[in-house]
């Protein structure tokens, strides 16, 4: 699961169609999992994001693996 802070401050869980969609827009170093659908509202719950970002392609120099990268 991954969040991050949107420019307007708001947190995003970024959610990925495909595991090869995930792997073209994040790395080979993003970790993964599968969930069904009707869990997003227990993960809201829990992590307290506001908004789900689908599909979306993460700068090379913010991927996770990338030179400065912070867990």
């Amino acid at each position: 699961m991954d969040l991050r802070p949107t420019q307007s401050g708001q947190v995003a869980l970024l959610v990925y169609s495909a595991l090869d969609r995930l792997v073209e827009n994040c790395g080979e170093s993003q970790p993964w999992t599968v969930l069904p659908a009707t869990e997003l509202e227990r993960i809201r719950e829990a992590t307290g994001f506001e908004l789900i970002l689908l599909d979306v392609c993460i700068p090379e120099r913010l991927r996770r693996g990338a030179e400065g990268d912070q867990p």
